[in-house]
């Protein structure tokens, strides 16, 4: 029986801004023309970016809630600390997962030794929503190293794939989300050509950030964003020709079909829920980051 493959039905290319206190991002969403991505509300490429000696900077405390946060490195190192007594650093192919909740203040910087020495960073950050049910839950931290994420590569050995969330290849995650959420980091070589079941009903995107690859057959470059429209299944392809490899983010998960009332750091489902966050914020009610 052949597969129900999932067309892409949008194509859009990220967009660069200023983020934190001065670097420099490419966010494929949200967008004029895609404001949210249910579940999902934001997507950051933080560089690839070679920092000088003193010249590396983060997003040093700021607020959070109602939503939760997952960054994952690609290179270099970023230390981490928050209002409810984490710290920790991460390094490349680590992942943080964290649930803001009903609120924390967070710090995300590059390392001492990249802020002091210099050196390459390259990550993402991922915004996935929570739902109304879950939106003032108690913070919580996931943090996995990078050789605990499991990875699987195709019997032909051309794809290859780390499983932040979800299952792909016959391995499945071991962070746990709130909400049945994918999220696949796919390194496809030239020649390369898997199919990725994707459960119907979920909302879907294939994000490019090297190279080229053909999804669903169509040609998507790097720094564009596919959206997928109903199906089963995503192929994801280089041809054998293709003279450099294929780097891309598959993201999917069950849509809330809730309101979003967002004000920066704060995400919600009412103004009344936002005015609420803004005054607990202003009044002390997130704590502070002891140092």
């Amino acid at each position: 029986m052949s597969t129900d493959l999932r067309p892409v039905v949008d194509l859009v290319t990220a967009h660069r801004q200023r983020e934190g206190a001065g670097f420099i991002v490419r966010r494929p969403f949200p967008t004029a023309g895609r404001r949210h991505a249910d579940p999902f509300l934001m997507l950051d490429e933080m560089g690839p970016s070679t920092y000088g000696p003193g010249e590396a900077v983060g997003a040093p405390d700021h607020p959070h809630r109602g939503f939760e946060t997952v960054t994952y490195m690609l290179d270099g190192e970023f230390e981490h600390e928050d209002s409810v007594g984490h710290r920790g650093t991460l390094g490349a192919g680590d992942v943080q997962w964290m649930t803001a909740g009903s609120g924390v203040i967070h710090s995300e910087m590059p390392s001492e030794r990249i802020r002091k020495e210099g050196g390459r960073v390259h990550g993402f950050q991922l915004w996935v929503n929570l739902p109304a049910r879950d939106k003032m839950v108690a913070p919580r931290y996931q943090e996995i190293p990078r050789e605990r994420i499991p990875e699987a590569d195709s019997e032909d050995g051309l794809a290859h794939v780390r499983v932040l969330a979800g299952e792909a290849l016959g391995r499945s995650a071991v962070i746990e989300t709130r909400t049945p959420i994918a999220y696949h980091d796919w390194t496809l070589r030239p020649g390369a050509s898997v199919t990725v079941p994707l459960p119907r009903g979920y909302t879907a995107y294939v994000y490019v950030f090297g190279g080229t690859a053909r999804v669903s057959g169509r040609a998507v470059g790097d720094g564009q964003l596919a959206a997928l429209g109903d199906g089963e299944a995503v192929t994801l392809e280089v041809p054998g020709e293709a003279t450099e490899p294929a780097r891309l983010l598959v993201l999917a998960g069950v849509p809330l079909r809730e309101p979003v009332v967002s004000y920066g750091p704060f995400v919600m489902n009412t103004e009344q829920q936002i005015a609420e966050a803004v005054r607990d914020y202003r009044s002390g009610g997130f704590g502070a980051i002891a140092r």
